[in-house]
């Protein structure tokens, strides 16, 4: 019986140390957050990071993508104890001059319409697109269609949010950094 309780303590006591932001956070498990709540939850509802969305809760859409550790993952399908050591960035963290932001807000073209309808979505797609052009500054029409696939846009400007990134890759070869 002793051993049952000392290990629920120690599940309890966790420290859970994670970079938001650039900002280092230290939360503990049982008193700051429960062991069960999704990373999504988390950065919404207990440090006010309202950018990321989440819309399905199951990861079928993307609105809830964060950057962790330089990779794009749908923050509602991992727990906030996993975050662990880890460096999250939000939609928050980038600048309104960032070259993927302005892309996103400029693109209005005709025959491809606007990249921000009613913008719900635009937050998981832009940090998305951060990743792939992070990793890929010169990407086609073919790998930018391949890395949004898992993203969904209810207003339906797919055509649009492609042409955002291809912008936002041409203004980072142009000099601009993302």
């Amino acid at each position: 019986m002793g051993i049952e309780n000392t290990s629920i303590n120690e599940k309890q006591s966790k420290t859970v140390r994670m970079t938001v932001n650039g900002e280092s956070c230290e939360f503990v498990v049982g008193v700051d957050l429960d062991e069960s709540e999704t990373l999504a939850h988390f950065l919404r509802e207990h440090l006010g990071l309202t950018g990321l969305k989440v819309a399905c809760d199951e990861g079928a859409c993307g609105a809830c993508t964060v950057i962790m550790d330089g990779r794009a993952v749908f923050s509602c399908m991992s727990l906030a104890i996993e975050a662990d050591g880890h460096e999250i960035l939000t939609v928050e963290s980038l600048k309104l001059d960032d070259p993927l932001v302005q892309a996103f807000a400029d693109q209005s073209e005709p025959g491809y319409g606007t990249a921000m309808q009613c913008g719900y979505c635009t937050p998981g797609f832009v940090m998305n697109a951060k990743v792939l052009l992070k990793n890929n500054p010169e990407p086609t029409t073919n790998e930018i269609k391949e890395s949004i696939s898992g993203h969904i846009c209810r207003c339906g400007c797919y055509s649009a949010i492609e042409k955002a990134i291809q912008h936002a890759a041409e203004k980072c070869r142009g000099g601009e950094n993302l």
